[in-house]
């Protein structure tokens, strides 16, 4: 290392295009919603799992700490580098190999620093399913997908990243590696230590692979739009739904009246949908097997929802093109909030056989403290998870009103998941932004087991500090 070049050590282990600076760091230094503006003196671009090791033993020698970042398609600030700490961004685009897909075991193995959309199309090629499904799939990376446990459209039936997972290797802090890459379902030989590295936010080590299970490639579909009945018990709803299909839900997004309205104010037309009293919801059944009649299995349960008044209108996709136009109104709305002049988004979660007592206790918080903000709610709701977002009012400043509400109406309504059996944050995680609400909320033997975990394997606080474990 030299004065004029901090990062001379680098250049030569990574070799060219391995270290990006000056300018060119600009797009890895900035948060996905542009909350924060972050620094680093470099970004590190490694090539293989070798290299990996040695920018961390490197990083370690010249006192620089490490920020490992996917696609940074984050919400939460947990892979923007903090001003004033020294850091360096570690990307692993360069490390995006699909290893092996085996149809037999159905598995996948591939670097972490795959994009999300290729090791899906990998696992299609082999008539599997790999079922972690997100809207920013075209460009999030799997190890930020591991390092933020990420949730998505199919959780109800397949679970979050974590449930997906069945090996792991990541270079810990003082450069060695833990590999755990076996395709074994049944592995019973003491803690899942692989595990502490789903969710941990690149705290702990830098994921570098992963095994992944596959499913049977779900060719057959049956899509549907419901329009719910006024004070439509959702719960009720999802529950019967899995049992009168046998389990073949797997979505079951709810859509506001207002979530719908801001799609079709930023397409400047009708969306060709409608919402009931109580919304909308987008579900979706699918399965491996021709023989299952899916649309006979759907229509059949419909019948029963509108019996019992539940739903007052379905429409059911009678082609892929109008399966694709349902989905395109429920993955636009965050573009549609974006559009409106941007919302604060209130990842929540709660028991499912308590969200609606949720909206309820929210909606009389939210009426109370500030009457007139325009709500957008949505979300996976068949487990649980609702996307609670408060519009940035016309002529406020957006960054303004966040603090406004991070800073006082947020935390009532945390309260009232809280209250319920619920979390501040579903699926987004901690990262920079919700340390505070960790260390409010969580409970005081989780914090102490997350900092000795912590300090345990990072002493020195090399790997991404500022995001999670940190006290605020």
């Amino acid at each position: 290392m030299t004065p004029s070049d901090p990062v001379a050590a680098f250049r030569t282990a990574l070799g060219e295009g391995g270290v990006l600076t000056g300018s060119d760091t600009a797009r890895y230094t900035r948060d996905q919603r542009d909350l924060m503006q972050g620094e680093a003196d470099a970004v590190l671009r490694p090539r293989s799992v070798a290299e990996v090791q040695a920018l961390v033993c490197l990083a370690k020698a010249e006192g620089f700490g490490l920020v490992p970042q996917g696609g940074n398609t984050g919400y939460v600030g947990g892979a923007t580098p903090q001003a004033g700490r020294r850091q360096l961004v570690v990307s692993l685009e360069r490390m995006a190999r699909i290893r092996s897909v085996d149809p037999l075991d159905f598995t996948l193995t591939c670097d972490a620093g795959a994009i999300l959309a290729d090791a899906q199309a990998a696992a299609a090629a082999h008539d599997l399913l790999l079922p972690l499904s997100l809207g920013a799939e075209g460009s999030c990376r799997l190890g930020g997908n591991l390092g933020t446990n990420a949730g998505g459209l199919q959780v109800l039936r397949y679970g979050m990243t974590r449930d997906l997972v069945l090996g792991l290797e990541a270079v810990l802090p003082d450069g060695s590696l833990f590999s755990d890459m076996k395709r074994l379902r049944k592995n019973n030989i003491g803690y899942d230590l692989k595990q502490l590295f789903v969710g941990a936010e690149g705290t702990l080590g830098i994921v570098t692979g992963v095994v992944l299970k596959l499913w049977p490639a779900q060719n057959h579909r049956a899509t549907a739009w419901l329009q719910l009945a006024a004070d439509a018990p959702i719960p009720e709803i999802a529950a019967f739904l899995r049992r009168e299909t046998s389990d073949l839900v797997t979505t079951f997004e709810l859509i506001s009246a207002s979530s719908l309205a801001l799609v079709a104010e930023m397409r400047g037309a009708p969306t060709g949908f409608a919402t009931g009293e109580g919304g909308a919801v987008l579900l979706e059944l699918s399965s491996s097997s021709r023989h299952i009649r899916l649309d006979d299995v759907l229509m059949a349960a419909l019948e029963s929802l509108m019996e019992r008044g539940w739903i007052t209108d379905a429409a059911l996709a009678s082609s892929e093109a109008q399966r694709r136009a349902m989905w395109a109104v429920r993955e636009t709305i965050p573009e549609g909030e974006k559009h409106a002049g941007g919302s604060v988004k209130l990842d929540i979660a709660v028991p499912l056989s308590q969200l609606g007592v949720f909206l309820v206790r929210a909606g009389a918080v939210l009426a109370e403290r500030m009457p007139g903000v325009r709500l957008s709610f949505y979300g996976h709701v068949g487990d649980g998870n609702v996307h609670y977002n408060l519009m940035v009012p016309a002529g406020e400043d957006r960054l303004a009103f966040t603090r406004r509400v991070e800073d006082g109406i947020a935390h009532e309504i945390y309260a009232v998941a809280i209250d319920l059996g619920g979390s501040f944050s579903a699926e987004y995680g901690i990262g920079r932004f919700k340390r505070d609400l960790l260390h409010r909320y969580a409970d005081p033997t989780r914090l102490t087991l997350i900092e000795t975990i912590k300090h345990g394997l990072d002493p020195d606080g090399l790997m991404n500090a500022g995001a999670m474990t940190e006290r605020p």
